[in-house]
């Protein structure tokens, strides 16, 4: 079983979902894609999941991510549940789950674990960039469901960080000041950070968000 960590490249595949077969490289193009998995279908903590994420797909077309559900049932299990989704979420499906009655997608993240249970995946979450590099993993219990307030948060971060030298602090959201890089120096800061900075500790240097 493989063991995928952060900045591996996400393991490609090909696989058939309710939006036709998908091969998942391809299919992320130049976007960011969060892959998130679900332990079976017609399950009570999926249903409310998978419709607060087509509720937000607005957020998730303004940050350029896609994202792609997972469960071991087939596409017929599939679209039946997403009537129910769509129905008892007040909400319309639009983004593909993928059927993987084989557990080969699910045995390739990892999805499994036989200390939960042999037979229904974890609630993982893959956020992966545009250079198909994995960014973040976040693995919840089968009883807890995710907090898609928090994934935008986080993919909020990863997108700034990945092209401003700069962290984001505990609590972050958008809008709030970031942490300069360590490997920025000093002289470096009014170039770099024109709106200012303010040096709480010389390895503590704040300054507003860059790309705003």
């Amino acid at each position: 079983m493989s063991v995928i960590r952060l900045g591996d490249t996400a393991p490609n595949f090909t696989a058939q979902s309710t939006e036709g077969e998908i091969n998942f490289h391809e299919w992320l193009g130049d976007s960011w894609g969060i892959l998130f998995s679900h332990p079976a279908d017609y399950t009570p903590v999926c249903t409310t999941e998978l419709g607060t994420v087509a509720k937000y797909k607005p957020e998730f077309d303004k940050r350029n991510v896609k994202t792609i559900a997972l469960s071991v049932d087939g596409l017929d299990s599939h679209k039946g549940w997403i009537s129910d989704i769509n129905e008892t979420q007040n909400t319309t499906v639009s983004f593909p789950i993928i059927a993987d009655e084989d557990k080969k997608v699910s045995t390739l993240y990892d999805m499994i674990h036989p200390n939960a249970d042999n037979n229904l995946t974890v609630r993982s979450v893959f956020i992966i960039g545009p250079d198909k590099k994995v960014k973040l993993i976040i693995v919840y219990p089968a009883s807890t469901g995710r907090n898609f307030d928090e994934l935008l948060r986080v993919i909020d971060s990863l997108q700034l960080t990945a092209y401003h030298k700069v962290a984001t602090p505990a609590n972050w959201q958008s809008g709030d000041d970031c942490v300069i890089a360590p490997a920025v120096t000093n002289e470096q800061i009014p170039e770099m950070f024109p709106k200012g900075h303010k040096e709480v500790k010389p390895y503590l240097r704040l300054t507003p968000q860059p790309n705003l």
